[in-house]
């Protein structure tokens, strides 16, 4: 797998140079010229640790995470107070961990990031099915939560107890969401676990829109190396033939594909805190995105509030991009929603995009993964399947690597991918 993405990198960088983060520290984050800014917000509590899930977490207490919860406002005030005017970002999203076991504080947590940023599109939350409640519902509703994002990974019991989860009360859900509205409200499944068939998961979609969303995400099953799951993926071909049938599905049923895994009911219903061009992370284990550089807090909760309470930024690892680097993260974050338009490279990089990436597009058309209309190249099914697939590669490659070594080392000094 690290060859196949190694190679990958040397080619479409240009050169054989190893992307390189290092315990480089920064006190001014460079935002105030980006344009098509995101913010995301990190809540790493769980009442219970999934042993599948690779991201920033720990046991929920009331105690620890207030005192996480107030060295958060503390960096949203250092950071936005970099800038004398407000930033308009595009949105915001909590992710965790699960954001809503602090539903009491994300109104103090969106009023923070509002004395600094104007958030013009809506602001997403993810929870747990175990918060899909009614107080819960309205307490976000009332700090601003315009969409939410429910962890389901199937409503199938013998899934739920694969994946060591418990049993979902869909009455009470229902029950729930159809009496406190969200302008999104999305399910997210894993697909590609060992003995799911295609009736598993189109089971699962069809209870998700029955329930009250209007949006679903489709996400694979990955096997990372620190987690302690006992499930194995499955095989490539069986992957592929799910993928290619559940997506003809959703097509068929009129919903429109968002992403390479997402499918929504309505038009303006959409989730996703990954596509943007720059973006900036507040938490432990939250990145920020630049034209020029990367950046990525701690993943440890104690050595972030102490980073922060000291009155600076808890940047655990920095890259400073060569040009053709931010031109490959770019390309591969902005085809996670399945095109790429030449004019939006341009204003982006200054350069067109035939002139840096021509021959690999034409490749690309001849495989048969794109089709070009007027200068928008779109994924077929078949470049959808890959996109993933090389995804999964990358993953593996590079963001087990890095996290695998930030869990165990809050500052590491160097990592090579």
């Amino acid at each position: 797998m690290s060859f196949i993405t190694g190679l990958t990198r040397m080619w479409l960088t240009r050169t054989a140079k190893p992307f390189t983060f290092k315990n480089g520290y920064d006190q001014i984050l460079p935002y105030a010229e980006c344009e098509n800014l995101g913010l995301y917000v990190h809540i790493p509590f769980c009442k219970s640790i999934c042993n599948f899930c690779p991201y920033c977490k720990v046991r929920y207490s009331a105690e620890l995470c207030d005192r996480y919860i107030d060295s958060l406002i503390q960096e949203i005030h250092i950071v936005g107070s970099q800038h004398a005017e407000h930033r308009k970002a595009t949105s915001l999203y909590f992710g965790g961990g699960t954001p809503a076991l602090a539903a009491n504080r994300i109104k103090e947590i969106v009023n923070a990031l509002s004395e600094h940023f104007i958030i013009t599109e809506g602001i997403g939350l993810e929870l747990h099915p175990d918060n899909v409640n009614v107080e819960t519902l309205q307490m976000l509703k009332d700090a601003g939560v315009t969409k939410i994002s429910i962890g389901i990974q199937s409503f199938c019991d013998k899934y739920q107890k694969i994946l060591g989860r418990k049993k979902i009360d869909t009455a009470e859900m229902m029950s729930a969401l159809s009496a406190v509205s969200f302008e999104t409200v999305s399910m997210d499944f894993i697909f590609a676990l060992p003995g799911q068939t295609y009736d598993d998961l189109k089971s699962d979609i069809d209870t998700a829109f029955l329930l009250g969303a209007n949006h679903v995400a489709i996400y694979p099953f990955i096997d990372f190396t620190f987690t302690e799951s006992p499930v194995t993926a499955m095989p490539k071909k069986d992957k592929r033939e799910l993928l290619d049938a559940i997506t003809q599905y959703c097509l068929g049923k009129g919903y429109s594909r968002n992403s390479i895994w997402t499918f929504s009911s309505k038009p303006n219903a959409n989730y996703s805190s990954m596509t943007r061009d720059n973006f900036i992370g507040f938490g432990c284990s939250a990145a920020s995105l630049f034209k020029e550089q990367f950046k990525i807090n701690t993943f440890d909760v104690d050595s972030y509030c102490e980073r922060i309470r000291s009155g600076n930024l808890a940047t655990s690892l920095t890259i400073r991009f060569t040009k053709r680097q931010r031109m490959v993260y770019w390309l591969f974050w902005t085809a996670y929603s399945t095109r790429v338009t030449a004019e939006d490279f341009e204003k982006f990089f200054g350069v067109s995009l035939k002139k840096m990436y021509g021959f690999e597009l034409w490749v690309a058309k001849q495989l048969g993964l794109v089709k070009e209309h007027n200068g928008t190249y779109e994924m077929t099914l078949k470049g959808a399947f890959y996109y993933h697939y090389y995804e999964n590669f990358y993953t593996l490659s590079y963001i087990d690597k890095m996290w695998g070594i930030m869990r165990k080392e809050a500052f590491p000094e160097q990592i090579e991918l």
